[in-house]
């Protein structure tokens, strides 16, 4: 399939969220024209929206703990960021302050692994990812208010020297982990560039650094594959990926970095021979409940040799920025 044909297809899918996608980060369309504004309302109303929010109560909260995964309010403002849903909806403020309420609180802080291990006093134990998500999806959202900053603060202060963050309360971890510490990069880099907050910036580029070293998947001491799962597509949560870390790369400018280059190949790799690119291992199940990893949404098509939407947008996305492909109309 030409890529005419296939941004064609994609463009008439009945899904919203991959309508306005397409338009607006393949095609590069005003995302102030009509068109795209009535796509916005599609998306508020649509059917993946009501499933997402449909454990709120009257006062607009969810009764679960905020990062139960993955249906809780921290994972629902995430989802529906993933999806696209239009900024500024004030319905959305309860769970945002169910989700601040608990990043903000004395027991979040307590949590063992923020314990400082003896003689590594800079190196805070924390799962960074939880408030760089936080502070990701409230600007995406526009419910951002003076407690996103907080949360910054709070990366920049944990952030381990190497540019990276880690929860491993192991004494032998020393090194910041990919997968705590890709999350917080894209965030940081984001608050940063909306606020104009130089010391985000400069937090996010050591990072940046951090992981451009290792080529994105390598380690340092010998060339090899640091998890074999990085090199798996993921959806719809993300927290390392070869996709997901150069998607990342694409937002912050470094995409065309010559150390993205080996993760670049490997992604051109998985397109499937109608153009596509393949959702290689999902990472929640679709219920009807309240479960342990489950989603009321339906991603779409997993498995190798099956196109999804959504990873075919963000893959092609990440194709097109590096130069590697052309996308027509």
């Amino acid at each position: 399939m030409q890529n005419t044909a296939l941004i064609t297809k994609l463009v008439k899918s009945k899904n919203p969220s991959i309508q306005y996608k397409t338009k607006v980060y393949l095609l590069n369309e005003d995302t102030k024209s009509k068109e795209i504004e009535d796509i916005k309302r599609k998306i508020k109303i649509s059917e993946m929206a009501n499933k997402l929010l449909s454990l709120r109560d009257k006062t607009g909260r969810i009764s679960t703990n905020p990062y139960k995964k993955w249906q809780g309010p921290h994972w629902t403002l995430y989802c529906l960021a993933q999806i696209e849903y239009p900024q500024g909806d004030n319905s959305l403020l309860p769970l945002r302050d169910q989700v601040y309420e608990w990043l903000l609180s004395e027991e979040h802080l307590k949590y063992p692994r923020s314990l400082l291990i003896e003689g590594q006093e800079n190196r805070f134990r924390r799962c960074a990812s939880q408030e760089g998500n936080a502070i990701w999806y409230s600007i995406k959202l526009g419910i951002e208010d003076e407690r996103t900053a907080i949360l910054v603060d709070r990366l920049i202060k944990w952030q381990w020297p190497d540019g990276g963050w880690n929860c491993d309360k192991n004494i032998e971890a020393r090194t910041s982990s990919f997968i705590e510490s890709l999350i917080p990069l894209r965030a940081l880099f984001l608050y940063g560039k909306k606020n104009n907050y130089t010391k985000a910036i400069e937090s996010g580029n050591k990072t940046a650094e951090f992981i451009l070293k290792r080529k994105l998947l390598k380690r340092l001491t010998n060339g090899k594959i640091i998890h074999q799962d990085f090199l798996k597509i993921h959806y719809p949560i993300n927290f390392y990926d070869i996709l997901f870390a150069l998607k990342v790369m694409v937002e912050i400018g470094k995409i065309n970095d010559i150390r993205c280059k080996d993760a670049l190949e490997l992604l051109l790799s998985k397109q499937l021979p109608n153009g596509g690119f393949p959702l290689e291992q999902k990472n929640c199940k679709t219920t009807n409940i309240i479960e342990t990893r489950g989603s009321f949404v339906h991603w779409g098509n997993s498995g190798k040799r099956q196109m999804n939407e959504f990873i075919t947008i963000d893959a092609l996305y990440v194709l097109m920025n590096a130069n590697m492909l052309k996308i027509v109309s």
